[in-house]
């Protein structure tokens, strides 16, 4: 965004540009002395660090973030979560059209109801179309929702975590504690690369989103800390190159499908990471660096400016 500040007489005096880098956070576009960058959420800024300080002292990554928190944080982290389930709760009980020139109808409610009459296996996989799909339309017609990381990608999590307190009855102090895992990924992220789609893409925002919603689900069902960062590892990775390409600039098409489907491949990737011993090639923080790279070599058309791909064909 520009601002100009202007005199009496009209005449521009000064400007000031300022960048949504994602999550509600903002840049000059300096670098490394950006004011606006945020400094370390903790003293460790890699997975590495932090999978090895798990490691030596026999920790789960929610631990780490407690003790670098004060106990305020599981009452924080216990809003967050009533917030999640209450933006999925209004979103699959409400019908009618999203706002926006699209006319684009709500499909939550429907596809919660139409889960209803498939077999367990196929019900579970609606069931988490319906919980994704019921937070973006939430945010898409201006609904409280959770940056997980970002509005955009503000599904994902939440309908991974609501399904398997739903479909599993986790407590919810281990859904806390899976939340406290996923932030931390999501800081590691946003810390080293970005979680902008007008900075990388859509892979920083449904990207990094999956990762979250993938160690936070890999954690619920045992996983060790290399599982974790294996399935997190997974659910960004096989997002890398992803565009951000919204249609009139609406966070609608393709970004409410997108939540969806990146929600089932989280819960994919924890499958896939149990599965394993844990051990593979490449790291998650590789994966950031590349992302960010990936990013970077993005035209700008692909980034949030409704200027190429989808938005441009479908304008046309």
């Amino acid at each position: 965004m520009l601002f100009k500040a202007l005199d009496a007489a009209g005449r521009i005096t000064e400007e000031w540009t300022v960048y949504s880098v994602g999550g509600g956070a903002l840049s000059e576009g300096k670098g490394d002395e950006d004011a606006f960058r945020d400094a370390p959420v903790y003293d460790l800024t890699t997975l590495r660090e932090i999978q090895q300080w798990c490691v030596r002292n026999g920790r789960g990554y929610w631990e780490y973030v407690g003790q670098q928190e004060d106990e305020g944080i599981w009452d924080y982290l216990r809003e967050v979560w009533q917030t999640m389930q209450a933006a999925v709760e209004r979103g699959i009980d409400t019908e009618g059209v999203l706002p926006g020139p699209l006319n684009l109808a709500r499909k939550a409610s429907t596809y919660h109801i139409k889960a209803r009459a498939y077999r367990p296996a196929i019900q579970s996989r609606g069931m988490v179309y319906s919980y994704a799909l019921a937070v973006s339309e939430e945010n898409a017609s201006g609904g409280t929702i959770v940056t997980a990381p970002t509005c955009g990608a503000s599904g994902v999590v939440p309908a991974v975590l609501y399904h398997l307190a739903k479909a599993h009855e986790f407590s919810e102090t281990k859904i806390l504690h899976a939340l406290a895992t996923a932030g931390l990924f999501g800081n590691i992220v946003k810390f080293n690369a970005s979680i902008s789609g007008a900075e990388v893409g859509c892979q920083g925002e449904v990207g990094v989103a999956c990762a979250m919603a993938s160690a936070a689900s890999c954690q619920l069902f045992g996983g060790s800390p290399s599982q974790i960062e294996y399935a997190a590892e997974m659910g960004l990775e096989h997002h890398l190159g992803m565009t951000c390409d919204p249609v009139c600039g609406l966070v609608q098409i393709p970004c409410i499908e997108r939540n969806a489907f990146a929600a089932c491949r989280a819960l994919d990737a924890q499958l896939y990471a149990n599965f394993s011993d844990g051990n593979h090639q490449v790291s998650f923080d590789h994966v950031v660096e590349v992302m960010k790279q990936t990013g970077h070599d993005l035209p700008s058309l692909y980034k949030e400016t409704s200027e190429g791909g989808l938005a441009k064909e479908m304008g046309e």
